[in-house]
């Protein structure tokens, strides 16, 4: 859990079950039917990373609670939500780290801007900090080559290993791997629950490790790690996927609508596009959720109960 942070890969057997599970419903039973026609249904996207959860969390359970829908989520790849999207077979993307292709294919026509979530996204490469502390030049990429033998591990070829997490992911990491002339390798865990694993294994041996990593994520708060200073991001730095030699940017996360949905989807689509909380609140959602390993309802529950200020003026107000 990104042109900008990640691209992601649509992985086929998501892709398969997605668009079974969506197309089995009828399009008589979405939001895109007017407040007044009886049972509303809302269709969500959840992506794979716990960060994102909490977003749909909330807004499933205030759409339900306060305003009277039925929420139907699915959790698919981000190529897939925003093809789904564009067609109408979802409603609501409620955090994008940018797609500039599916952009421009669908934003105008029938997808709409939903507005900024509230949240600012970073991707980077980051070390564990007590590694960091006992070789502070590691934070420079320029000498990750001298730490490669540190970094290896018996999956990496005798290259030093960075490790990644879902292959669905948008990621850049090969690119600079070729272009900056790193003595690094590639590893996939399969997801963001598998990478946090391997994080926190490594950490509680105290041994050295490299990984794509982003911000906000609620496992910072228990794992300390440090960013290695990639060359600075540029605007049009990243425009080309093969010649990419910089940092990734930082980025103010999205909401999107189906076009029709945002017209015709009364409270339900003026409420997503109000939803709008901070980094802090959402990693407070998110470690309920993947820390305290409680169900995404009942942290949504827990949070909506100790922060009526925030959530109340979400609500439309007619």
């Amino acid at each position: 859990m990104r042109n900008t942070s990640r691209i992601r890969i649509a992985v086929a057997s998501t892709a398969v079950l997605g668009l079974l599970a969506l197309n089995a419903c009828s399009a008589a039973d979405t939001g895109k039917k007017s407040d007044a026609a009886g049972a509303k249904t809302v269709r969500l996207t959840v992506p794979s990373w716990v960060g994102a959860e909490a977003n749909v969390a909330v807004a499933e359970y205030l759409l339900e609670k306060e305003l009277g829908y039925q929420v139907k989520t699915q959790q698919m790849g981000e190529v897939l939500a925003w093809d789904a999207l564009g067609k109408g077979d979802i409603d609501a993307i409620m955090e994008d780290w940018g797609h500039p292709e599916q952009e421009k294919q669908y934003v105008g026509k029938s997808v709409v801007k939903g507005g900024d979530l509230g949240v600012t996204g970073h991707i980077g490469w980051f070390v564990p900090k007590y590694f960091a502390d006992a070789h502070p030049d590691v934070t420079d990429w320029k000498n990750l080559n001298k730490y490669a033998q540190d970094l290896r591990t018996g999956e990496s070829d005798g290259k030093g290993q960075i490790l990644e997490g879902s292959p669905d992911y948008v990621t850049h990491d090969d690119a600079l791997i070729t272009n900056l002339h790193l003595d690094l390798k590639t590893k996939y865990a399969g997801s963001e629950a598998a990478q946090i694993t391997e994080i926190k294994k490594n950490a509680d041996a105290g041994k050295p490790f490299l990984t794509y990593w982003w911000t906000p994520q609620w496992l910072n708060a228990q794992v300390e790690m440090v960013e290695v200073k990639l060359p600075d991001y540029q605007p049009g730095c990243d425009a080309d996927a093969e010649k990419i030699a910089c940092a990734y940017p930082n980025t103010p996360l999205q909401k999107y609508l189906n076009a029709d949905f945002a017209g015709k989807g009364g409270k339900a689509a003026e409420f997503l596009k109000n939803f709008k909380w901070t980094t802090e609140q959402q990693n407070e959602v998110a470690l309920m959720i993947a820390g305290d390993k409680l169900s995404a309802e009942a942290a949504a529950e827990k949070w909506v109960k100790a922060n009526e200020a925030t959530w109340k003026a979400w609500l439309p107000t007619s």
